[in-house]
Protein backbone atom coordinates (compact mmCIF):
# COMPACT_ATOMS: atom_id res chain seq x y z
CA UNK A 1 0.00 0.00 0.00
CA UNK A 2 1.75 3.14 -1.17
CA UNK A 3 0.00 5.22 1.49
CA UNK A 4 1.98 3.23 4.23
CA UNK A 5 5.21 4.85 3.22
CA UNK A 6 4.99 6.90 5.89
CA UNK A 7 3.98 4.84 8.64
CA UNK A 8 5.94 1.62 10.25
CA UNK A 9 4.89 -0.90 13.85
CA UNK A 10 7.05 -0.63 16.30
CA UNK A 11 6.15 -3.09 18.72
CA UNK A 12 2.52 -2.34 19.49
CA UNK A 13 2.89 1.23 18.82
CA UNK A 14 3.32 3.27 15.43
CA UNK A 15 6.17 5.32 14.02
CA UNK A 16 5.07 8.09 11.55
CA UNK A 17 6.69 10.10 9.30
CA UNK A 18 5.54 13.71 9.28
CA UNK A 19 6.38 16.66 7.50
CA UNK A 20 5.65 20.19 9.92
CA UNK A 21 4.67 23.39 8.85
CA UNK A 22 4.41 25.91 11.44
CA UNK A 23 2.70 29.22 11.44
CA UNK A 24 -0.23 28.11 9.53
CA UNK A 25 -3.29 29.59 9.54
CA UNK A 26 -4.65 26.55 11.55
CA UNK A 27 -4.14 23.05 12.46
CA UNK A 28 -4.70 20.73 9.93
CA UNK A 29 -3.44 18.05 8.48
CA UNK A 30 -2.22 18.25 4.66
CA UNK A 31 -2.07 14.83 3.59
CA UNK A 32 0.53 12.77 2.34
CA UNK A 33 3.64 14.20 0.22
CA UNK A 34 6.39 12.01 -0.53
CA UNK A 35 6.91 9.41 2.30
CA UNK A 36 5.68 11.72 4.91
CA UNK A 37 2.62 12.81 6.63
CA UNK A 38 2.13 16.77 5.77
CA UNK A 39 1.01 18.40 8.93
CA UNK A 40 0.26 22.21 10.02
CA UNK A 41 0.03 23.86 13.19
CA UNK A 42 -0.35 27.86 13.99
CA UNK A 43 2.13 27.78 16.46
CA UNK A 44 5.72 29.73 15.93
CA UNK A 45 8.63 26.86 16.13
CA UNK A 46 9.64 28.94 19.09
CA UNK A 47 10.60 27.08 22.68
CA UNK A 48 9.34 23.58 21.47
CA UNK A 49 5.62 25.39 20.33
CA UNK A 50 5.18 24.07 17.74
CA UNK A 51 6.18 20.79 18.21
CA UNK A 52 3.60 20.80 21.40
CA UNK A 53 0.63 21.83 18.90
CA UNK A 54 1.93 19.23 16.58
CA UNK A 55 1.35 16.33 19.24
CA UNK A 56 -1.78 17.85 20.59
CA UNK A 57 -3.49 18.41 17.11
CA UNK A 58 -2.48 14.29 15.83
CA UNK A 59 -3.48 13.25 19.76
CA UNK A 60 -7.08 14.51 18.99
CA UNK A 61 -7.40 13.68 15.26
CA UNK A 62 -6.26 10.03 16.25
CA UNK A 63 -8.79 10.06 19.26
CA UNK A 64 -5.62 9.45 21.74
CA UNK A 65 -4.55 11.59 25.22
CA UNK A 66 -1.71 13.91 24.47
CA UNK A 67 0.80 11.84 26.66
CA UNK A 68 0.50 9.14 23.80
CA UNK A 69 1.65 10.98 21.07
CA UNK A 70 5.72 12.23 21.24
CA UNK A 71 8.05 13.75 18.87
CA UNK A 72 10.89 10.99 18.60
CA UNK A 73 13.40 12.68 15.46
CA UNK A 74 13.52 16.21 14.46
CA UNK A 75 12.88 18.19 17.35
CA UNK A 76 14.58 21.79 15.26
CA UNK A 77 13.89 20.22 12.06
CA UNK A 78 10.48 20.80 9.58
CA UNK A 79 11.05 16.61 8.97
CA UNK A 80 10.07 14.48 12.35
CA UNK A 81 9.47 10.96 13.59
CA UNK A 82 6.79 10.69 15.64
CA UNK A 83 5.58 8.02 17.96
CA UNK A 84 2.32 7.41 18.68
CA UNK A 85 1.95 4.89 21.95
CA UNK A 86 -0.45 1.56 21.76
CA UNK A 87 -2.07 1.94 18.29
CA UNK A 88 -0.86 -0.01 15.20
CA UNK A 89 -0.32 1.55 11.60
CA UNK A 90 -3.91 0.29 10.50
CA UNK A 91 -5.53 1.47 13.29
CA UNK A 92 -3.51 4.99 12.49
CA UNK A 93 -4.61 4.89 9.06
CA UNK A 94 -8.42 4.18 9.63
CA UNK A 95 -8.63 7.22 12.18
CA UNK A 96 -6.53 9.50 9.41
CA UNK A 97 -9.39 8.47 7.26
CA UNK A 98 -6.36 7.40 4.90
CA UNK A 99 -7.32 3.34 4.72
CA UNK A 100 -8.06 2.03 1.90
CA UNK A 101 -6.45 4.88 0.00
Amino acid sequence: MSTASFIRADGPDSVLAVIAKPRAREDAIDGIHGDALKVRVAAPPVDGAANEALERHLAAVLGVGRSRVHVLRGATARNKRLRIIGLTPSEVLVRLGLAGS
